[in-house]
């Protein structure tokens, strides 16, 4: 049995005993019941998710995934393939939009290289687990081979493990790399049936020739390359993305030991759908952080069955929506530990 094989085996059901206790506690708790809605089932999820009946979500992490792709050559991007390398230095150094949201909610920012297509410095928190320079051009060709596909699946795994010997309760997943919303398209495209142009948006923000470049370019896609949507390894190596690959990995990494993982936009939730593809039982752990405005978004969340917290017209991408919703997830848990009961209030509990 190989790594990916056996996190996948790993994944257990939600536990139903420490949901019940939750939620009996919830019940208790000085407010009307059902009063702060969402987050009492979050805190629910997470009592399943963690097998505690009062979890505690106090070592946060983000992993942000980044790789490039060699779709770009199609002028699917607005900006040019450096920029994924660039990012990632300002991310190490903490300029991003990322660190200011992580600084936020007190998370750590931790950064993993599986495709930039740059031989990035070495940092404290650059995880380097390079499987190519970029994936090959998906308009030409399959992105990566079946190895590399799986590989990148296995690295994220291996992520959430270096991370869960830190000290990890809770992880957001992000993501960087210029023209990566094409192959994200792609994927979501294979596994839904809708048409290119139904999930294809303007990603960085490319104008309407743009746009209809991308459109073309999804669909040219998946004619050469027929992924088979019964195969999400299949559909990850001929039109994903090494850190979509890395997402999936995190996802199944943090499923198998019941950490509840936030799965932040496009990018990110096209990671969480090749691993719910991968295994069914791993959308329990999975929180979905915020609706991006790309137009494939909606229908990857509905595809998996996830209900995002937040709907902020976002579209960045690198893990700002999972850290935001972070807090909210901490909230839901905070309220569930350290909320008194109407006894011990000595509120009356009658109506």
């Amino acid at each position: 049995m190989n790594t990916l094989q056996s996190c996948v085996a790993q994944v257990a059901e939600l536990d139903v005993q420490a949901m019940n206790a939750a939620r009996a506690r919830h019940a208790q708790l000085t407010k009307p019941q059902g009063s702060l809605g969402r987050l009492e089932e979050l805190a629910i999820q997470v009592a399943g998710i963690t097998g505690q009946s009062r979890p505690r979500l106090e070592r946060k992490a983000i992993v942000v995934c980044a790789g490039d792709h060699g779709v770009v050559a199609e002028g699917v991007s607005a900006f040019p393939q450096e920029v994924t390398a660039q990012m990632v230095l300002n991310f190490l150094r903490g300029g991003a939009a990322i660190n200011v949201l992580a600084r936020h909610v007190d998370a750590r920012v931790v950064v993993m290289d599986v495709g930039v297509a740059a031989d990035l410095p070495p940092h404290a928190d650059l995880r380097v687990r390079k499987i190519g320079h970029g994936t090959a051009n998906i308009a030409l060709g399959p992105a990566m081979t079946r190895a590399q596909a799986e590989q990148s699946i296995e690295v994220g795994i291996a992520t959430i493990e270096e991370e869960i010997a830190r000290g990890l309760d809770i992880v957001g997943t992000g993501d960087m790399g210029i023209g990566n919303t094409t192959p994200a398209s792609a994927i979501v495209a294979t596994f839904t049936d809708l048409s290119a142009a139904r999930v294809t948006g303007r990603g960085t923000g490319v104008d309407d020739a743009g746009l209809a470049r991308k459109v073309a370019t999804v669909e040219r896609a998946l004619e050469i390359n027929r992924p088979n949507p019964t195969d999400p390894l299949d559909v990850l190596s001929k039109v994903g993305g090494f850190e979509i690959g890395a997402i999936a990995g995190l996802v199944l990494g943090a499923a198998a030991h019941r950490i509840p993982v936030v799965v932040d936009g496009f990018i990110s939730t096209a990671g969480a759908l090749i691993a719910t593809e991968l295994c069914p039982a791993a959308r329990d752990y999975c929180i979905a952080a915020h609706r991006s405005v790309e137009i494939g978004h909606q229908a990857m969340l509905a595809h998996i069955g996830l209900n995002p917290l937040l709907d902020l017209n976002m579209r960045l991408g690198e893990g700002t929506g999972a850290a935001l919703a972070i807090s909210l997830v901490e909230a839901a848990c905070r309220v569930l530990d350290e909320m008194a009961t109407f006894a011990e209030a000595e509120v009356s509990d009658k109506a």
